[in-house]
């Protein structure tokens, strides 16, 4: 319990830290940022979000720079993340239709390059110098290009050329289009072509790292005595290989919370590319229109949800590795 907490604390410590500097960046710009935000807003700003936009940014507010951090966080605590400049709607309602199309991709293709990653690490070290060992540099090609020149080239190829899945998009919304939103199988089936592609991108991305990663602790892990001994016993050859890979795991899941901040800006990445409605789409047109809240806000989910995942990245290691419950 002691390990859970002291863990807990670092990451409540970190979150207070991405609070306390999404706070002071935008006092650190030049000039009238408010000023500007609103020279490139389109829609109309009613007296009150004025207001409460003058208090986000600490312009006309005559406090000093301690109160308008104290109001900054006592707004924080009641989820106003304020109003954008650009829609002259909450920030909160702009990230709460775009977060769930991020989360499903992220949480979809982080899954399968995980699982597919860790399955074929465990057979080609279990196998070692055997046909799975091919993957490694095709893996680790994908690997080394980045994610908006995959993201492209699988849309230019596959998508444009080939055809073979829609290439902007959440789901069909053409002329043409009967398709609805909601709990069907049409709106399902049209959320899964479209969002093939950016999915297929974010994995191919980052299975290399899984499968490099896992292979090389299964290799280190079937000279372990524990393992040998499996063996001796005369175990079959599926048990001993589960044995070496349920403790060859334990690395995995540390490099999966530390490598999870890079999947989620790869697939912000990801989704200006495709034109996917998530995070990446909002933030980009927020840069575009200057619209410094909901920067901020997206910035803040980010960094929570980040900061989210490891945590839980941690429970499972100390649910999976005795030393580490023995430890907590």
């Amino acid at each position: 319990m002691r390990t859970i907490l002291r863990r807990l604390g670092f990451y409540l410590l970190a979150a207070f830290a991405a609070v306390t500097l999404n706070f002071f960046l935008l006092r650190m710009l030049p000039g009238n940022p408010l000023a500007a935000a609103l020279a490139k807003s389109t829609g109309q700003i009613t007296p009150a979000q004025l207001q409460g936009l003058e208090k986000l940014y600490g312009i006309g507010t005559h406090q000093s720079l301690a109160s308008q951090y104290l109001t900054y966080l006592g707004q924080l605590l009641h989820g106003n993340l304020g109003t954008s400049t650009a829609k002259s709607v909450p920030v909160t309602t702009l990230i709460g239709t775009d977060l769930p199309w991020t989360l499903g991709l992220v949480s979809v293709a982080t899954a399968v390059a995980f699982i597919l990653g860790t399955l074929i690490g465990v057979l080609a070290g279990w196998r070692r110098s055997g046909l799975l060992d091919a993957l490694l540099p095709v893996s680790t090609f994908f690997q080394a290009v980045p994610y908006f020149i995959l993201s492209f080239l699988l849309l230019l190829y596959v998508g444009y050329y080939g055809g073979l899945f829609p290439i902007s998009d959440g789901y069909a919304t053409g002329r043409g289009s009967t398709v609805t939103e909601g709990w069907n199988l049409a709106f399902i089936g049209s959320v899964i072509d479209h969002g093939f592609l950016p999915a297929a991108a974010i994995a191919l991305a980052s299975i290399a790292g899984w499968i490099v990663g896992m292979r090389n602790m299964m290799i280190t892990t079937m000279d372990e005595d524990y393992v040998l001994v499996a063996a001796a016993k005369g175990l079959p050859q599926w048990r001993v290989a589960a044995v070496a890979a349920r403790n060859a795991l334990l690395p995995s899941i540390s490099n999966f919370a530390l490598s999870i901040s890079l999947v989620v800006t790869g697939s912000i990445v990801t989704e200006i590319v495709f034109s996917y409605p998530g995070l990446g789409s909002e933030i980009s047109t927020a840069i575009q229109n200057t619209d410094y809240p909901v920067m901020q806000g997206i910035v803040i989910v980010v960094v929570f949800t980040v900061l989210a995942v490891n945590f839980l990245a941690d429970l499972a290691y100390v649910a999976l590795d005795p030393r580490a419950r023995k430890e907590a």
